[in-house]
Formats: C-alpha cells, sequence, structure tokens
C-alpha cells in the first residue's frame, strides 16, 4: 500500500481520533507536559508573551494560523530518532511497506491542497482531511485576513525546494484495555519560494541563499504541517492533518529582532 495520503486527499473515511489523556507516548512527539512553554530545538527563538502588531508592520504579514511553535530547520538528533522509528517500529511493528519517500509526496499533494482551500476560505471541504479541532482553530484566524494575506497561503508543489520530516513519534492509548490503540505522527517541515518553477521553467539560476537576499525575501514561505494515522489492528484510517501552520521566513526573523 503507497503512503501517498491520495485517499486522504479525495474523501478520507475516518477523522482524527482524540486521544485519551493516559495514553502513551513513545519515541519522539510535540506532545509536551502542561505547563512547559512549547519550544523546538530547530526553531527561531520568539518571546513567549507576543505583542499585538503595531501600525507600522507590513499588511502583507501573516497571523499565527495556529499555536504551534515554528519549525524552520532540522535536527540531527531528531532525524536519527525518525530513522530508528520508521526501521525498527513502524516497518516492522506497524506497515512494513511503509516508505517515507512515498509519504513525504504525498505530504506535498495534501499541502497543495489544504493551502488553497485555506486561501479560499472553505474549510468545511476540509473536514475529511484536517482534524475538527485543528479547523476549529484556523477558522477565526483565515476569517479575519485580508484578501492580499489570503493569497500568501496558497502553496503549488512545483515551488517547493525543501521538505523533510522533523519528527516521527509513535503514541499508543491505552485507555480501552482490551484494545490498545496505537497512532503514528509526522511533523513535515516545507520551504516554499513563489515563482521558482517559472524561475526553473526560464533557466535561471536560483541562489543558493536566496532566503537572505531582499529580492527574495517577501516570496519565501515555510509550512508545518502535521500528519496523523492510526495503526490500531482490525482499524481503518486515512493520514489526517492536525496541525497546519505556514508563515514567512522574513516575519519570524523580523519578530525575533
Amino acid at each position: 500500500m503507497q503512503h501517498t495520503l491520495r485517499r486522504c486527499l479525495g474523501m478520507a473515511r475516518a477523522p482524527l481520533l482524540r486521544l485519551h489523556p493516559s495514553a502513551t507516548v513513545v519515541a519522539t512527539c510535540n506532545r509536551e507536559p502542561a505547563g512547559i512553554p512549547r519550544r523546538n530545538l530547530a526553531s527561531v527563538p520568539q518571546e513567549q508573551n507576543k505583542k499585538e502588531p503595531d501600525a507600522r508592520e507590513s499588511p502583507n504579514r501573516l497571523p499565527r494560523l495556529m499555536d504551534f511553535p515554528e519549525i524552520v530547520w532540522p535536527s540531527a538528533l531528531n532525524s536519527l530518532k525518525n530513522w530508528i522509528t520508521i526501521q525498527f517500529i513502524i516497518r516492522p511493528y506497524f506497515d512494513s511497506e511503509f516508505q517515507l519517500k512515498d509519504f513525504i509526496y504525498g505530504a506535498k499533494q495534501a499541502l497543495q491542497v489544504v493551502s488553497s482551500r485555506l486561501m479560499g476560505g472553505d474549510l468545511d471541504s476540509l473536514d475529511k482531511l484536517v482534524s475538527p479541532e485543528a479547523i476549529a482553530e484556523l477558522r477565526p484566524v483565515i476569517q479575519k485576513l485580508s484578501m492580499t494575506q489570503r493569497r500568501q497561503l496558497e502553496i503549488r508543489e512545483s515551488d517547493i525546494y525543501l521538505s523533510f520530516p522533523y519528527q516521527v513519534g509513535i503514541m499508543f492509548d491505552e485507555a480501552n484495555d482490551k484494545l490498545q490503540k496505537r497512532f503514528v505522527e509526522i511533523t513535515m517541515v516545507f520551504h516554499v519560494m513563489r515563482g521558482l518553477s517559472e524561475m526553473r521553467e526560464r533557466g535561471e539560476e536560483i541562489p543558493w541563499n536566496m532566503g537572505t537576499l531582499p529580492e527574495y525575501q517577501d516570496k519565501v514561505f515555510i509550512c508545518n504541517y502535521r500528519f496523523i494515522k492510526e495503526f490500531t489492528a482490525g482499524q481503518q484510517s486515512d493520514w489526517t492533518i492536525n496541525v497546519a501552520n505556514q508563515f514567512r521566513a522574513i516575519d519570524l526573523i523580523n519578530e525575533t529582532k
């Protein structure tokens, strides 16, 4: 079975299941204990209490779509843990046909679909692909965006120039003594530059440091999407998105100044 999220892009059958408070988390997951600020080794530092944007800020600046720490770069330690989790847990005990490259391919397609519908404000059509909790958090933010801001949300797969899984986690829900539910959760990071596909078609040389060049800064975006799938024996489900965060790299840099 190919893990490309193609069924998810159509009409996935099962929505995200809420884990019981007693769920056991193994491997690595973005599940911080209550009361501890959510921080990531690959995240750009940010103040705990954010100030409201003032009038001097660009009207094109995207607000946070979801309460999730911005992840920019991979973590060497996480990459090693991810490889071990996939090779020694997921493939032997969950799905012997799991291939990370197929998952990443499908995740890019899902990003393109979800971002397009976010731009159009069509969140109701995402109910089978995005978890209800994520939609509820996204809806008030999307509704307040200007048309200029909404247009920045749409991502084309051909404009993605870097993608990697930041974290792969395994979760067990032992709330039911007779049936232990099992889940795999993968946090993906995508680096995007608007107009990249057109530049390639024109044969233009793409600078390796384009994120630091002023003429490209407004075009570089980073997307953090987290996917979850149930692997409980006898249960059928598809990958569901429970985090959808998109931001401009320049906004994150300016925010930390």
